[in-house]
Protein backbone atom coordinates (compact mmCIF):
# COMPACT_ATOMS: atom_id res chain seq x y z
CA UNK A 1 0.00 0.00 0.00
CA UNK A 2 1.27 3.48 -0.87
CA UNK A 3 2.30 5.96 1.81
CA UNK A 4 1.22 9.61 1.62
CA UNK A 5 2.85 12.64 3.23
CA UNK A 6 1.30 16.14 3.24
CA UNK A 7 3.13 19.02 4.91
CA UNK A 8 1.80 22.61 5.16
CA UNK A 9 4.41 25.32 5.70
CA UNK A 10 2.81 28.54 6.86
CA UNK A 11 3.89 31.72 5.10
CA UNK A 12 6.55 29.97 2.99
CA UNK A 13 5.86 31.69 -0.33
CA UNK A 14 7.48 30.63 -3.61
CA UNK A 15 6.47 31.70 -7.11
CA UNK A 16 4.54 29.31 -9.33
CA UNK A 17 7.30 28.84 -11.92
CA UNK A 18 9.69 27.67 -9.20
CA UNK A 19 7.10 25.32 -7.73
CA UNK A 20 6.21 23.79 -11.09
CA UNK A 21 9.86 22.89 -11.58
CA UNK A 22 10.23 21.61 -8.01
CA UNK A 23 7.13 19.41 -8.41
CA UNK A 24 8.60 17.90 -11.54
CA UNK A 25 11.92 17.22 -9.79
CA UNK A 26 10.19 15.42 -6.90
CA UNK A 27 7.93 13.41 -9.22
CA UNK A 28 11.02 12.07 -11.02
CA UNK A 29 12.51 10.57 -7.82
CA UNK A 30 12.63 6.76 -7.83
CA UNK A 31 9.81 5.33 -5.77
CA UNK A 32 7.66 8.48 -5.87
CA UNK A 33 4.24 7.79 -7.40
CA UNK A 34 2.81 11.31 -7.24
CA UNK A 35 4.00 14.68 -6.00
CA UNK A 36 2.81 18.26 -5.91
CA UNK A 37 4.59 21.22 -4.34
CA UNK A 38 2.33 24.27 -4.56
CA UNK A 39 0.85 27.23 -2.77
CA UNK A 40 -2.46 26.36 -1.11
CA UNK A 41 -4.68 28.45 -3.38
CA UNK A 42 -8.24 27.24 -3.93
CA UNK A 43 -7.35 25.89 -7.36
CA UNK A 44 -4.24 24.09 -6.13
CA UNK A 45 -6.12 22.58 -3.19
CA UNK A 46 -8.68 21.22 -5.67
CA UNK A 47 -5.88 19.76 -7.79
CA UNK A 48 -4.24 18.21 -4.73
CA UNK A 49 -7.56 16.68 -3.65
CA UNK A 50 -8.03 15.28 -7.14
CA UNK A 51 -4.61 13.64 -6.81
CA UNK A 52 -5.70 11.97 -3.58
CA UNK A 53 -3.96 14.30 -1.13
CA UNK A 54 -5.83 15.61 1.94
CA UNK A 55 -4.83 19.23 2.60
CA UNK A 56 -5.39 20.26 6.25
CA UNK A 57 -8.10 22.83 6.85
CA UNK A 58 -6.89 26.37 7.32
CA UNK A 59 -4.19 26.24 4.67
CA UNK A 60 -4.28 29.42 2.60
CA UNK A 61 -2.84 31.01 -0.50
CA UNK A 62 0.29 32.13 1.37
CA UNK A 63 1.05 28.63 2.67
CA UNK A 64 3.21 26.04 0.91
CA UNK A 65 2.01 22.46 0.55
CA UNK A 66 4.52 19.65 0.02
CA UNK A 67 2.61 16.49 -0.93
CA UNK A 68 4.32 13.19 -1.76
CA UNK A 69 2.94 9.70 -2.34
CA UNK A 70 5.39 6.80 -2.64
CA UNK A 71 5.54 3.03 -2.48
CA UNK A 72 7.25 3.02 0.92
CA UNK A 73 8.74 5.20 3.66
CA UNK A 74 12.08 5.37 1.87
CA UNK A 75 10.37 6.75 -1.24
CA UNK A 76 8.53 9.39 0.80
CA UNK A 77 11.76 10.39 2.53
CA UNK A 78 13.58 10.63 -0.81
CA UNK A 79 10.78 12.77 -2.24
CA UNK A 80 10.79 15.15 0.72
CA UNK A 81 14.57 15.41 0.57
CA UNK A 82 14.39 16.23 -3.15
CA UNK A 83 11.79 18.92 -2.44
CA UNK A 84 13.96 20.45 0.29
CA UNK A 85 17.02 20.47 -1.96
CA UNK A 86 15.17 21.93 -4.94
CA UNK A 87 13.50 24.65 -2.87
CA UNK A 88 16.80 25.54 -1.22
CA UNK A 89 18.60 25.73 -4.58
CA UNK A 90 15.97 28.01 -6.06
CA UNK A 91 15.44 30.25 -3.05
CA UNK A 92 16.56 33.84 -3.42
CA UNK A 93 15.27 34.99 -0.03
CA UNK A 94 18.04 36.49 2.14
CA UNK A 95 18.82 34.36 5.16
CA UNK A 96 18.77 37.39 7.42
CA UNK A 97 20.62 37.87 10.69
CA UNK A 98 20.94 40.28 13.57
CA UNK A 99 20.89 43.80 12.22
CA UNK A 100 20.00 42.76 8.66
CA UNK A 101 17.04 44.56 7.09
CA UNK A 102 13.91 42.41 6.67
CA UNK A 103 13.15 41.22 3.14
CA UNK A 104 10.68 43.37 1.17
CA UNK A 105 7.06 42.47 1.79
CA UNK A 106 5.53 44.02 -1.34
CA UNK A 107 6.41 44.02 -5.00
CA UNK A 108 6.87 47.79 -5.00
CA UNK A 109 9.21 47.56 -2.00
CA UNK A 110 11.27 44.90 -3.74
CA UNK A 111 11.49 47.03 -6.90
CA UNK A 112 12.63 50.08 -4.96
CA UNK A 113 15.05 48.14 -2.76
CA UNK A 114 16.75 46.53 -5.72
CA UNK A 115 16.51 49.41 -8.16
CA UNK A 116 14.88 47.01 -10.61
CA UNK A 117 13.78 48.11 -14.08
CA UNK A 118 11.70 44.97 -14.69
CA UNK A 119 9.55 42.88 -12.36
CA UNK A 120 8.73 39.30 -13.38
CA UNK A 121 5.39 38.39 -11.82
CA UNK A 122 4.20 34.79 -11.66
CA UNK A 123 1.32 34.38 -9.22
CA UNK A 124 -2.21 32.98 -9.62
CA UNK A 125 -4.24 35.08 -12.03
CA UNK A 126 -6.59 36.53 -9.43
CA UNK A 127 -3.64 38.18 -7.64
CA UNK A 128 -1.56 39.08 -10.69
CA UNK A 129 -3.10 42.45 -11.54
CA UNK A 130 -2.58 43.76 -7.99
CA UNK A 131 1.10 42.82 -7.98
CA UNK A 132 1.66 44.15 -11.51
CA UNK A 133 0.05 47.48 -10.63
CA UNK A 134 2.27 47.69 -7.55
CA UNK A 135 5.38 47.25 -9.72
CA UNK A 136 4.18 49.81 -12.27
CA UNK A 137 3.59 52.31 -9.48
CA UNK A 138 7.20 51.80 -8.40
CA UNK A 139 8.42 52.65 -11.90
CA UNK A 140 9.20 49.16 -13.22
CA UNK A 141 8.16 47.47 -16.43
CA UNK A 142 6.42 44.17 -15.87
CA UNK A 143 6.78 40.73 -17.40
CA UNK A 144 3.47 39.18 -16.39
CA UNK A 145 3.98 35.42 -16.67
CA UNK A 146 0.62 34.73 -14.98
CA UNK A 147 -2.32 33.58 -17.07
CA UNK A 148 -6.05 33.66 -16.30
CA UNK A 149 -5.96 37.47 -16.00
CA UNK A 150 -9.13 39.18 -17.24
CA UNK A 151 -9.11 41.32 -20.38
CA UNK A 152 -10.39 44.24 -18.31
CA UNK A 153 -7.43 43.98 -15.94
CA UNK A 154 -5.05 43.66 -18.88
CA UNK A 155 -6.32 46.89 -20.44
CA UNK A 156 -6.18 48.66 -17.07
CA UNK A 157 -2.58 47.56 -16.48
CA UNK A 158 -1.42 48.55 -19.94
CA UNK A 159 -3.03 51.99 -19.68
CA UNK A 160 -1.35 52.48 -16.29
CA UNK A 161 1.98 51.41 -17.75
CA UNK A 162 1.68 53.81 -20.67
CA UNK A 163 0.96 56.65 -18.25
CA UNK A 164 4.05 55.70 -16.22
CA UNK A 165 6.20 55.27 -19.36
CA UNK A 166 6.89 51.61 -18.61
CA UNK A 167 5.86 48.43 -20.47
CA UNK A 168 3.60 45.53 -19.54
CA UNK A 169 4.74 42.30 -21.20
CA UNK A 170 1.77 39.94 -20.85
CA UNK A 171 -0.33 38.63 -19.25
CA UNK A 172 0.52 35.03 -20.15
CA UNK A 173 3.89 36.23 -21.44
CA UNK A 174 6.23 33.26 -21.31
CA UNK A 175 9.18 34.53 -23.36
CA UNK A 176 11.31 37.67 -23.45
CA UNK A 177 14.94 38.62 -23.96
CA UNK A 178 15.96 42.06 -22.71
CA UNK A 179 19.51 43.27 -23.21
CA UNK A 180 20.71 39.71 -23.68
CA UNK A 181 19.01 38.44 -20.51
CA UNK A 182 16.52 35.61 -21.09
CA UNK A 183 13.26 35.75 -19.13
CA UNK A 184 10.86 32.81 -18.85
CA UNK A 185 11.10 30.22 -21.61
CA UNK A 186 13.85 31.43 -23.94
CA UNK A 187 16.66 30.12 -26.09
CA UNK A 188 20.36 30.96 -26.12
CA UNK A 189 20.82 33.21 -29.15
CA UNK A 190 23.46 35.71 -30.17
CA UNK A 191 23.20 39.48 -29.97
CA UNK A 192 22.37 41.27 -33.20
CA UNK A 193 20.41 44.02 -34.91
CA UNK A 194 16.92 42.49 -35.14
CA UNK A 195 14.39 43.49 -32.50
CA UNK A 196 11.26 41.44 -31.87
CA UNK A 197 7.78 42.21 -30.58
CA UNK A 198 6.00 38.99 -29.71
CA UNK A 199 2.33 38.34 -29.02
CA UNK A 200 3.37 34.71 -28.85
CA UNK A 201 5.81 32.63 -26.82
CA UNK A 202 6.80 29.61 -28.87
CA UNK A 203 6.34 31.63 -32.06
CA UNK A 204 8.96 34.07 -30.80
CA UNK A 205 11.25 31.16 -29.92
CA UNK A 206 10.85 29.64 -33.39
CA UNK A 207 11.72 32.98 -35.02
CA UNK A 208 14.75 33.51 -32.75
CA UNK A 209 16.07 30.01 -33.38
CA UNK A 210 15.68 30.25 -37.16
CA UNK A 211 17.45 33.60 -37.15
CA UNK A 212 20.19 32.10 -35.00
CA UNK A 213 20.63 29.22 -37.46
CA UNK A 214 21.02 31.83 -40.21
CA UNK A 215 23.68 33.65 -38.20
CA UNK A 216 21.48 36.62 -37.24
CA UNK A 217 21.22 37.77 -33.63
CA UNK A 218 18.57 39.82 -31.84
CA UNK A 219 18.74 43.02 -29.82
CA UNK A 220 15.66 42.44 -27.65
CA UNK A 221 12.53 40.29 -27.73
CA UNK A 222 9.66 42.07 -26.00
CA UNK A 223 6.66 39.85 -25.29
CA UNK A 224 3.28 41.55 -25.12
CA UNK A 225 0.84 38.73 -24.33
CA UNK A 226 -1.22 36.63 -26.70
CA UNK A 227 -4.29 38.92 -26.63
CA UNK A 228 -2.51 42.19 -27.35
CA UNK A 229 -3.40 42.16 -31.07
CA UNK A 230 -7.05 41.44 -30.36
CA UNK A 231 -9.67 44.20 -30.59
CA UNK A 232 -10.33 44.25 -26.84
CA UNK A 233 -6.72 45.19 -26.08
CA UNK A 234 -5.95 47.14 -29.25
CA UNK A 235 -2.20 46.46 -29.47
CA UNK A 236 -1.50 48.72 -26.49
CA UNK A 237 1.78 47.05 -25.53
CA UNK A 238 2.78 46.32 -29.12
CA UNK A 239 2.75 50.02 -29.97
CA UNK A 240 4.87 50.83 -26.91
CA UNK A 241 7.30 48.00 -27.68
CA UNK A 242 7.64 49.08 -31.31
CA UNK A 243 8.38 52.65 -30.26
CA UNK A 244 10.97 51.48 -27.72
CA UNK A 245 12.77 49.29 -30.25
CA UNK A 246 12.66 52.01 -32.92
CA UNK A 247 14.45 54.30 -30.46
CA UNK A 248 17.08 51.68 -29.60
CA UNK A 249 20.43 52.35 -31.29
CA UNK A 250 21.23 48.64 -31.49
CA UNK A 251 18.04 47.77 -33.37
CA UNK A 252 18.05 48.26 -37.15
CA UNK A 253 14.91 46.28 -38.00
CA UNK A 254 11.94 44.79 -36.15
CA UNK A 255 9.90 41.61 -36.52
CA UNK A 256 6.38 41.36 -35.09
CA UNK A 257 5.26 37.78 -34.39
CA UNK A 258 1.74 36.87 -33.37
CA UNK A 259 -0.93 34.24 -33.33
CA UNK A 260 -3.75 35.18 -35.75
CA UNK A 261 -4.52 38.86 -34.92
CA UNK A 262 -7.77 40.73 -35.43
CA UNK A 263 -7.60 42.25 -38.89
CA UNK A 264 -8.53 45.82 -37.96
CA UNK A 265 -5.96 45.88 -35.17
CA UNK A 266 -3.25 44.62 -37.53
CA UNK A 267 -4.18 47.18 -40.19
CA UNK A 268 -3.93 50.07 -37.69
CA UNK A 269 -0.65 48.68 -36.38
CA UNK A 270 0.85 48.46 -39.86
CA UNK A 271 -0.01 52.12 -40.42
CA UNK A 272 1.57 53.06 -37.09
CA UNK A 273 4.70 51.00 -37.80
CA UNK A 274 5.20 52.62 -41.20
CA UNK A 275 5.94 55.94 -39.49
CA UNK A 276 8.60 54.71 -37.07
CA UNK A 277 11.57 55.14 -39.40
CA UNK A 278 12.77 51.57 -38.85
CA UNK A 279 11.81 48.64 -41.11
CA UNK A 280 9.08 46.54 -39.46
CA UNK A 281 8.35 43.08 -40.85
CA UNK A 282 5.52 40.75 -40.00
CA UNK A 283 5.25 37.15 -38.83
CA UNK A 284 1.57 37.43 -37.96
CA UNK A 285 -0.16 34.14 -38.63
CA UNK A 286 -3.45 33.85 -40.46
CA UNK A 287 -5.13 32.57 -43.57
CA UNK A 288 -3.30 33.87 -46.63
CA UNK A 289 -0.32 35.12 -44.60
CA UNK A 290 3.14 33.55 -44.44
CA UNK A 291 3.96 30.77 -42.00
CA UNK A 292 6.67 31.45 -39.42
CA UNK A 293 9.52 29.97 -41.45
CA UNK A 294 8.53 31.80 -44.63
CA UNK A 295 8.30 35.04 -42.66
CA UNK A 296 11.87 34.54 -41.40
CA UNK A 297 13.08 33.78 -44.91
CA UNK A 298 11.49 37.06 -46.09
CA UNK A 299 13.31 38.91 -43.29
CA UNK A 300 16.63 37.37 -44.32
CA UNK A 301 16.16 38.31 -47.96
CA UNK A 302 15.19 41.86 -46.99
CA UNK A 303 18.37 42.05 -44.90
CA UNK A 304 20.42 40.91 -47.90
CA UNK A 305 21.27 37.57 -46.32
CA UNK A 306 21.18 34.07 -47.75
CA UNK A 307 18.45 31.66 -46.66
CA UNK A 308 20.20 28.56 -45.29
CA UNK A 309 19.10 24.96 -45.55
CA UNK A 310 17.30 24.53 -42.24
CA UNK A 311 18.72 21.70 -40.10
CA UNK A 312 16.93 18.34 -40.19
CA UNK A 313 17.47 14.73 -39.20
CA UNK A 314 15.30 12.40 -41.32
CA UNK A 315 14.50 8.93 -40.01
CA UNK A 316 15.23 5.84 -42.05
CA UNK A 317 12.67 3.15 -42.82
CA UNK A 318 9.55 5.32 -42.91
CA UNK A 319 6.77 4.48 -45.39
CA UNK A 320 6.78 6.03 -48.84
CA UNK A 321 5.16 9.39 -49.44
CA UNK A 322 1.42 9.16 -49.94
CA UNK A 323 1.19 5.57 -48.72
CA UNK A 324 -0.28 6.08 -45.24
CA UNK A 325 -3.99 5.83 -44.53
CA UNK A 326 -5.48 7.64 -41.57
CA UNK A 327 -5.44 11.12 -40.13
CA UNK A 328 -2.95 13.72 -38.98
CA UNK A 329 -2.62 13.93 -35.20
CA UNK A 330 -0.68 16.98 -34.03
CA UNK A 331 0.21 17.01 -30.33
CA UNK A 332 1.87 20.32 -29.43
CA UNK A 333 3.28 22.07 -26.38
CA UNK A 334 3.38 25.47 -28.14
CA UNK A 335 0.12 27.14 -29.14
CA UNK A 336 1.63 29.28 -31.89
CA UNK A 337 3.46 26.30 -33.35
CA UNK A 338 0.12 24.45 -33.31
CA UNK A 339 -1.56 27.38 -35.11
CA UNK A 340 1.28 27.49 -37.63
CA UNK A 341 0.91 23.76 -38.35
CA UNK A 342 -2.88 23.91 -38.61
CA UNK A 343 -2.81 26.80 -41.07
CA UNK A 344 -0.31 24.92 -43.23
CA UNK A 345 -2.12 21.58 -42.99
CA UNK A 346 -5.61 22.97 -43.60
CA UNK A 347 -4.66 23.89 -47.16
CA UNK A 348 -3.94 20.23 -47.84
CA UNK A 349 -6.36 18.42 -45.54
CA UNK A 350 -9.36 20.69 -45.10
CA UNK A 351 -10.94 21.01 -41.68
CA UNK A 352 -8.81 20.23 -38.62
CA UNK A 353 -10.39 19.93 -35.19
CA UNK A 354 -8.61 21.40 -32.18
CA UNK A 355 -8.90 22.78 -28.68
CA UNK A 356 -7.60 26.05 -30.23
CA UNK A 357 -9.53 25.80 -33.52
CA UNK A 358 -9.14 28.00 -36.54
CA UNK A 359 -12.97 28.24 -36.55
CA UNK A 360 -15.35 27.90 -33.61
CA UNK A 361 -17.26 25.04 -35.27
CA UNK A 362 -14.05 22.95 -35.31
CA UNK A 363 -13.62 22.92 -31.52
CA UNK A 364 -12.93 19.53 -29.97
CA UNK A 365 -15.31 18.20 -27.35
CA UNK A 366 -14.35 17.74 -23.72
CA UNK A 367 -12.92 14.27 -24.43
CA UNK A 368 -10.48 15.83 -26.95
CA UNK A 369 -11.08 12.92 -29.35
CA UNK A 370 -11.92 12.70 -33.05
CA UNK A 371 -11.36 10.15 -35.81
CA UNK A 372 -10.35 12.86 -38.27
CA UNK A 373 -7.49 15.31 -38.45
CA UNK A 374 -6.80 17.08 -35.15
CA UNK A 375 -4.22 19.28 -33.44
CA UNK A 376 -4.08 19.68 -29.66
CA UNK A 377 -2.27 22.46 -27.81
CA UNK A 378 -1.32 20.94 -24.44
CA UNK A 379 -0.07 24.35 -23.31
CA UNK A 380 -3.53 25.92 -23.54
CA UNK A 381 -4.81 27.47 -20.30
CA UNK A 382 -7.53 24.84 -20.02
CA UNK A 383 -4.92 22.08 -19.75
CA UNK A 384 -2.40 23.82 -17.49
CA UNK A 385 -4.54 24.86 -14.52
CA UNK A 386 -2.93 23.37 -11.46
CA UNK A 387 -0.16 21.61 -13.37
CA UNK A 388 3.14 22.47 -14.97
CA UNK A 389 3.33 23.62 -18.58
CA UNK A 390 4.01 20.65 -20.89
CA UNK A 391 7.42 22.12 -21.72
CA UNK A 392 8.25 21.27 -18.09
CA UNK A 393 5.95 18.31 -17.44
CA UNK A 394 4.93 16.45 -20.63
CA UNK A 395 2.91 13.74 -18.84
CA UNK A 396 -0.44 14.51 -20.50
CA UNK A 397 1.09 14.58 -23.96
CA UNK A 398 3.02 11.35 -23.33
CA UNK A 399 -0.24 9.64 -22.41
CA UNK A 400 -1.89 10.94 -25.57
CA UNK A 401 1.02 9.77 -27.77
CA UNK A 402 0.44 6.24 -26.47
CA UNK A 403 -3.31 6.54 -27.06
CA UNK A 404 -2.86 7.75 -30.64
CA UNK A 405 -0.39 4.95 -31.37
CA UNK A 406 -3.08 2.44 -30.40
CA UNK A 407 -5.72 4.19 -32.55
CA UNK A 408 -5.93 2.70 -36.08
CA UNK A 409 -7.33 6.01 -37.42
CA UNK A 410 -4.05 7.78 -36.57
CA UNK A 411 -1.93 7.95 -39.72
CA UNK A 412 0.96 10.21 -38.68
CA UNK A 413 2.06 11.90 -35.46
CA UNK A 414 3.29 15.51 -35.63
CA UNK A 415 4.93 16.76 -32.42
CA UNK A 416 6.88 19.78 -31.27
CA UNK A 417 9.71 20.04 -28.76
CA UNK A 418 10.97 23.33 -27.35
CA UNK A 419 14.46 23.61 -25.87
CA UNK A 420 16.08 26.39 -23.88
CA UNK A 421 15.88 27.96 -20.44
CA UNK A 422 12.83 26.98 -18.39
CA UNK A 423 12.12 23.84 -20.43
CA UNK A 424 12.66 20.25 -19.33
CA UNK A 425 16.35 19.50 -18.81
CA UNK A 426 16.30 16.36 -21.01
CA UNK A 427 13.12 16.40 -23.09
CA UNK A 428 14.60 14.33 -25.92
CA UNK A 429 15.26 11.30 -23.73
CA UNK A 430 11.67 10.97 -22.53
CA UNK A 431 10.19 11.78 -25.92
CA UNK A 432 12.47 9.28 -27.67
CA UNK A 433 11.23 6.51 -25.37
CA UNK A 434 7.61 7.49 -26.11
CA UNK A 435 8.28 7.53 -29.86
CA UNK A 436 9.85 4.06 -29.80
CA UNK A 437 6.92 2.70 -27.81
CA UNK A 438 4.40 4.34 -30.16
CA UNK A 439 6.00 2.93 -33.28
CA UNK A 440 6.22 -0.54 -31.72
CA UNK A 441 2.56 -0.36 -30.65
CA UNK A 442 1.45 0.52 -34.18
CA UNK A 443 3.68 -2.16 -35.67
CA UNK A 444 2.07 -4.77 -33.42
CA UNK A 445 -1.24 -3.84 -35.10
CA UNK A 446 0.30 -4.38 -38.53
CA UNK A 447 0.79 -0.73 -39.49
CA UNK A 448 3.63 1.76 -39.67
CA UNK A 449 3.33 5.06 -37.79
CA UNK A 450 5.54 7.90 -39.05
CA UNK A 451 6.51 10.38 -36.33
CA UNK A 452 7.69 13.90 -37.19
CA UNK A 453 9.07 16.37 -34.64
CA UNK A 454 9.53 20.12 -34.93
CA UNK A 455 12.37 21.08 -32.55
CA UNK A 456 12.73 24.73 -31.56
CA UNK A 457 16.22 25.25 -30.20
CA UNK A 458 19.82 26.29 -30.81
CA UNK A 459 23.18 24.61 -30.52
CA UNK A 460 23.94 26.77 -27.47
CA UNK A 461 20.80 25.73 -25.57
CA UNK A 462 21.49 23.58 -22.49
CA UNK A 463 19.84 20.60 -24.21
CA UNK A 464 21.70 21.10 -27.54
CA UNK A 465 19.89 21.18 -30.91
CA UNK A 466 22.02 18.58 -32.71
CA UNK A 467 22.12 16.26 -29.70
CA UNK A 468 18.34 16.46 -29.48
CA UNK A 469 17.83 15.88 -33.20
CA UNK A 470 20.11 12.86 -33.25
CA UNK A 471 18.46 11.34 -30.17
CA UNK A 472 14.98 11.61 -31.68
CA UNK A 473 16.09 10.40 -35.11
CA UNK A 474 17.65 7.34 -33.49
CA UNK A 475 14.23 6.60 -31.98
CA UNK A 476 12.66 6.65 -35.45
CA UNK A 477 11.41 10.23 -35.78
CA UNK A 478 12.13 12.72 -38.54
CA UNK A 479 13.23 15.99 -36.95
CA UNK A 480 13.19 19.55 -38.33
CA UNK A 481 14.18 22.93 -36.94
CA UNK A 482 11.55 24.54 -39.16
CA UNK A 483 7.97 23.96 -38.00
CA UNK A 484 6.88 24.48 -41.62
CA UNK A 485 9.21 21.79 -42.90
CA UNK A 486 8.11 19.39 -40.17
CA UNK A 487 4.45 19.91 -41.04
CA UNK A 488 5.05 19.46 -44.76
CA UNK A 489 6.99 16.26 -44.10
CA UNK A 490 4.16 14.89 -41.98
CA UNK A 491 1.62 15.73 -44.68
CA UNK A 492 3.73 13.98 -47.31
CA UNK A 493 2.92 10.59 -45.80
CA UNK A 494 -0.85 10.97 -46.05
CA UNK A 495 -2.52 9.69 -49.18
CA UNK A 496 -5.79 11.49 -48.59
CA UNK A 497 -4.79 15.15 -48.93
CA UNK A 498 -7.17 17.20 -51.00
Amino acid sequence: MSITHVDVRRGAYHDSVTLLQVSRTVADVDGVEAAQVAMATELNVEVLSGMGFDVPEGAGANDLVVAVRAADEDGVAAGIAAAEAALSAKSTTPSGGFGDPPPPRTTAAAVRAGGADIALISVPGRYAATEALDAIGAGASVMLFSDNVSVEDEVMLKDAAAAADVLVMGPDCGTAVVGGVALGFANVVGAGPVGMVAASGTGAQQIMCLLDAAGVGISHCLGVGGRDLKTAVGARSTRQALAALAADEGTTSIVVVSKPPDEEVLADLETYAAGLGVPVRWATLGSGRPDLTSAVEAVLRAEGRDVPEWPSWVAEGDPEAGSVAGSLRGLFCGGTLADDAMLLAADALGDIRSNIPLRDDLALGSDMRDDGHLVIDFGDDGLTQGRAHPMIDPTLRMERIAAEAADPTCGVLLLDLVLGFGAHQDPAGELADAIRAAKESARAQGRELPVVVSVTGTESDPQGLTRTGETLAAAGASVFLSNRDATRHALSFLGSTR
